[in-house]
């Protein structure tokens, strides 16, 4: 017995089971009824590698462990009782414990012990059959993830009202977790037979990777920001972030934590906010208890050495974040960042938003020395008085026991030293925006080509309102999308392609002085020609919500740190998330703030050119303040008219009732298996029997030669998918307030159709979109919209550095493959809407369909998805039907270099990027010489380029 609750405990209790099977159970059930040593001769399975053994011996004894399992998990949460203050999910099996060191520093401790030994090993399957990776278009062979395609005017946080799947033009943001392996501890007993336990461990490391254990990690969130740096050295709270890394008097290594956390599995990072700062942090568990311990002498005793600090302010490596690229240089190009440096600039005197809280070598170097401030000093001064205990919430998560985290939590943590100050506040400064010079609007000149235009309101401070969210509130009704909203009507006039609103709860948003409201409305080239009319009717869908008044209605530890500053402790889990109460009174007091007279107006447009006399201090950021035109300020002061489309949401077809789960009869399959195959193609099945939840995954593939022929084709590809998508932005939005989503992607080859939720109504949603896709129209108005707004995206990703040198290098690579520029010159020699007809009529004629369709569904449900795409289409198999091979041009072995010079004159940033091909067998000698991509502002295109090279 001893031996085995030894190798229970080492490997953990999913391999333990599944690789022992009825032994484990029948030990366990011996042990805890009689105490007698089992005979293990009869029921003692063959071990097989964990790949192979591990689910079908799960399978086996899954009906005789569930009673057990229940029973265990009851045993070690009473062991391991949490606070019941904390709400919590019922279906949250952590346990959270709050306490309180002696040197003031809080901490939440979240011990997550229990894991369905059976299931956990897929976990995170559901995530994993729909996860999104596509941002627009791909390459097969390209394993890379495309960046990021910044839109300016997104509210994080607030409802967010987009065109799905707009050729990479507004694209939604997916999450990953970082999921890894628990690794026991090794124990070793005399009678223990230690080749196996060795094997066993190996195996326990070799499939390390495949797990979705949650790793351990930890947060602290200090409260104090950028609001607190001095007057004479901006940014210096930034800085102090990035220098309290580089060594500790117990472990003197300036990279030494970086390279245990890489060593061990784990990462880091940081950020600096107006009013905390926040520093985190995860690893494999094994190692948690020692980078605990280092982590915490970055507070408790850092070297700070000045060698080490002049390093990191020098003029070219200012504000360095590891190996990325300066963090200044990179935020310069940020509209929205440029936004909220104009804005912060226009607060009153005295304010700490005027200050620049990014910091650069200017700062931080240059105008020191030149007034004589000893940066160094004040540096460690700074850390000295705001680096203190009683200021800081720690938030630690781990499979251990909470008796155990609170034993290292306050053998560590206690050391960090308590200055005895008050913590600096900031809540008498009220109303900073109440100013003549915000009440204006301002003209400003973009870095993309884009027209934006931004209205704010400051607020009183919301955070205190969190139980309500009266913004919240607001912005989903200011955000919605459907029928009656401010963007359905804006699309009808065409006027505007996306509207974003809400607090993104941001230090610039959100802090102890005030809270912003923002509308943003990305407009099309008609939209900027009627903005007065746009903001009209944003005034008066505000005023049509007053008259009716309020209608009844690794990121996870990192955030609590933060909230904790905030939350009462029986909100730490719940306080960002639930509407808790219901309050009219708040959410009307916040409404009434959103007035014509107390709005700010930023309207951003590449049309200002020449028209903004005025630059901004740090970003240089040209722009002009002018006063509201007369006509519409004076009808903005008297009692307008509402217009009669602009109404409240109406009732929600989408939002499913049936949550039963379907039994199948049917064998069960670990991987989907196929269940059609026809010339028109096929279609892949499989049943959900791990998490018994009554949701589904549908994704199909419309496969077509047609795309690839020429570039007019793949520009025209694109409109169709814009246009698609544009059509049902209005009528497929209730899908997604109802917690389904859709996603239609435009591939290399074929159109991909996503969609995923609740299955009661996930068929209602699948079928709205085949038949939109089968009665595709467009007005002459909307696809000159839609032209528009795609030259422009094709435009932004060649001034992006790192779009350009990917699609250079693919450019190179791929035979057949399009690049931007020929796309781009393509579109901006005219598209005619004829030209799409006739395409959309070619792409429909000739298909191959492939399918998977996963979750809560039957296998004969299953079929009837793929029989309504070929109901609906009508169209004829392909001759050659796929998969497609992607053709990539073999390198020779000698070095290519290709230079090619940034198409944005305004951005310092470069690119590099070095590619390997390697042959089939993976040997080292199958390696070939590199080719080197460098795409910047000092670089240019030396060579002409050759189909070889």
């Amino acid at each position: 017995i001893i031996i085995f609750c030894h190798a229970w405990q080492t490997m953990g209790t999913r391999q333990f089971l599944c690789s022992l099977g009825h032994l484990a159970n029948h030990l366990r059930a011996t042990a805890m009824s009689r105490g007698t040593k089992p005979d293990v001769t009869e029921n003692c399975p063959v071990l097989r590698p964990p790949q192979q053994g591990r689910q079908q011996g799960c399978r086996r004894t899954q009906a005789r462990q569930e009673d057990s399992d229940e029973e265990g998990h009851k045993r070690r949460a009473k062991k391991n009782a949490g606070d019941p203050d904390i709400v919590k999910s019922p279906s949250d099996h952590k346990e959270y414990r709050y306490i309180k060191l002696s040197n003031g520093l809080n901490a939440l401790l979240i011990s997550d012990l229990y894991m369905d030994d059976c299931n956990s090993s897929e976990a995170s399957e559901e995530e994993d059959m729909s996860s999104d990776t596509d941002d627009g278009k791909d390459s097969s062979f390209e394993d890379e993830k495309d960046g990021n395609v910044e839109e300016f005017g997104e509210v994080p946080g607030g409802r967010e009202a987009s065109i799905e799947g707009y050729a990479g033009v507004l694209s939604g943001l997916g999450r990953k977790s970082k999921q890894k392996e628990r690794r026991g501890s090794r124990i070793k007993d005399e009678n223990d037979d230690y080749e196996i336990y060795e094997q066993l461990v190996k195996k326990e490391e070799e499939n390390k990777m495949d797990s979705t254990e949650k790793q351990s990690a930890a947060a602290l969130a200090v409260g104090v920001g950028s609001f607190c740096d001095p007057d004479d050295l901006p940014g210096l709270a930034h800085f102090l972030e990035h220098m309290v890394f580089m060594g500790s008097q117990k472990y003197p290594d300036e990279n030494g934590f970086d390279t245990f956390l890489k060593k061990h599995g784990g990462s880091d990072n940081a950020s600096t906010d107006t009013e905390r700062t926040v520093f985190h942090f995860d690893i494999q568990k094994k190692y948690f208890r020692e980078a605990l311990d280092r982590w915490a002498q970055f507070f408790i005793q850092p070297l700070m050495i000045k060698d080490a600090i002049d390093r990191k302010y020098s003029p070219f490596c200012c504000l360095m974040c590891s190996s990325k690229q300066t963090e200044y240089q990179i935020a310069r190009p940020s509209d929205a960042n440029r936004r909220e440096l104009l804005l912060g600039s226009l607060a009153k005197q005295g304010h700490p938003m005027r200050k620049f809280f990014w910091g650069n070598a200017e700062t931080l170097k240059h105008s020191p020395k030149k007034n004589r401030i000893n940066t160094y000093q004040r540096l460690r001064d700074f850390r000295t008085r705001h680096y203190s205990a009683h200021y800081m919430n720690l938030v630690v998560q781990s499979r251990e026991t909470l008796d155990t985290l609170e034993k290292w939590v306050t053998e560590i943590f206690s050391q960090i030293p308590n200055n005895g100050l008050p913590k600096p506040t900031f809540g008498h400064l009220p109303q900073p925006f109440d100013t003549p010079a915000f009440y204006k609007l301002y003209k400003v000149v973009p870095v993309k080509e884009i027209h934006s235009l931004s209205i704010s309101w400051s607020l009183p401070p919301q955070e205190k309102n969190y139980r309500t969210k009266p913004l919240h509130y607001l912005s989903w009704l200011v955000g919605h999308e459907g029928n009656g909203s401010v963007l359905s009507l804006l699309r009808k006039k065409f006027w505007a392609l996306a509207l974003f609103g809400g607090n993104g709860e941001t230090g610039f948003e959100q802090n102890s002085t005030y809270s912003i409201f923002s509308i943003s409305v990305t407009l099309t080239d008609e939209g900027f020609e009627h903005f007065y009319e746009v903001i009209h009717i944003i005034f008066q869908y505000l005023k049509m919500l007053r008259k009716h008044g309020p209608v009844d209605p690794l990121e996870f530890v990192e955030n609590i740190s933060e909230y904790m500053h905030i939350f009462r402790k029986e909100d730490f889990l719940i306080g960002d998330q639930l509407l808790i109460e219901y309050n009219a009174e708040v959410i009307a007091d916040a409404l009434n703030h959103l007035i014509p007279q107390k709005a700010n107006f930023v309207f951003f447009s590449p049309y200002h050119e020449g028209k903004c006399p005025l630059k901004e201090k740090w970003f240089g950021t040209q722009y002009s303040a002018t006063e509201i035109d007369a006509y519409w300020s004076t009808l903005w002061d008297t009692d307008f008219m509402l217009h009669p489309d602009l109404h409240l949401p109406e009732e929600n077809q989408f939002i499913a009732t049936d949550f039963t789960v379907k039994k199948s009869t049917e064998h069960k399959t670990e991987y989907p298996h196929k269940i059609l195959d026809t010339k028109q193609g096929c279609l892949w099945y499989k049943k959900d029997n791990k998490f018994s939840v009554p949701k589904a995954f549908i994704c199909f593939y419309l496969v077509t030669p047609v795309i690839q022929q020429s570039a007019l084709n793949m520009v025209l590809f694109d409109t169709f998918v814009s246009t698609l998508s544009h059509n049902l932005a209005e009528s497929a939005y209730q899908a997604d307030v109802a917690q389904m989503e859709y996603k239609i992607i435009a591939k290399e080859h074929g159109l991909v159709i996503r969609v995923k939720g609740f299955n009661h109504k996930l068929p209602l949603l699948f079928q709205l979109i085949i038949d939109h896709l089968s009665n595709l129209s467009v007005s002459p108005s909307a696809f000159q919209m839609i032209i528009e707004q795609l030259k422009k995206t094709y435009f932004n990703n060649l001034l992006k550095t790192d779009s350009l040198a990917k699609d250079l290098r693919l450019s190179i690579l791929e035979h057949g493959r399009w690049s931007l520029v020929e796309k781009y010159q393509t579109i901006s020699s005219g598209v005619t809407i004829e030209d799409l007809q006739a395409f959309v009529t070619a792409f429909k004629s000739k298909l191959w369909v492939e399918g998977l369709v996963q979750g809560n569904f039957l296998s004969n449900e299953a079929k009837d998805f793929m029989n309504y795409i070929a109901g609906k289409l009508q169209f004829v198999p392909l001759i050659h039907p796929c998969p497609i091979q992607f053709r990539v041009i073999e390198l020779p072995n000698t070095h290519i270099l290709c230079k090619v010079k940034s198409l944005h004159a305004g951005d310092p940033n470069s690119d590099v990027t070095v590619y390997y091909q390697v042959s089939k067998k993976g040997s080292r000698k199958g390696m070939g010489c590199p080719i080197h991509f460098y795409s910047g502002l000092t670089h240019y295109q030396d060579a002409a380029l050759t189909p070889t090279h």
